[in-house]
């Protein structure tokens, strides 16, 4: 899908959650929050800095939904966008999360 500034985004639907986990790159590992979640792709904020630049491959770790392999695709504000590796397990790990695990999550804050 593209919109009005040319920039490519998410064709999965999204879902919102609030699912804690880690992301690792290279020899770092900083704690995170998945803010939310597609087959395709995951937005995440993480709790301290991560120095890894667009197209960098990382590992996002979590209970709830096991290590997911991606590459990152936009860094903003302590927020991270990550696509998953087309050859990997991870959508299919999102998909078996989202079939016996998701449950809805509401805003708590309404703007």
């Amino acid at each position: 899908m593209m919109n009005n500034l040319n920039i490519i985004t998410r064709k999965a639907e999204r879902k919102i959650c609030r699912i804690f986990g880690k992301v690792r790159y290279l020899n770092k590992e900083v704690d995170a929050r998945i803010v939310n979640l597609s087959t395709s792709g995951i937005a995440l904020e993480v709790r301290s800095p991560l120095h890894a630049s667009s197209g960098s491959r990382v590992q996002i770790v979590a209970d709830d939904l096991g290590a997911l392999q991606g590459i990152i695709r936009w860094s903003h504000n302590g927020r991270l966008g990550i696509q998953f590796d087309p050859n990997s397990n991870s959508r299919a790990q999102v998909s078996s999360y989202f079939r016996f695990f998701h449950r809805d999550v509401k805003p708590v804050l309404m703007r």
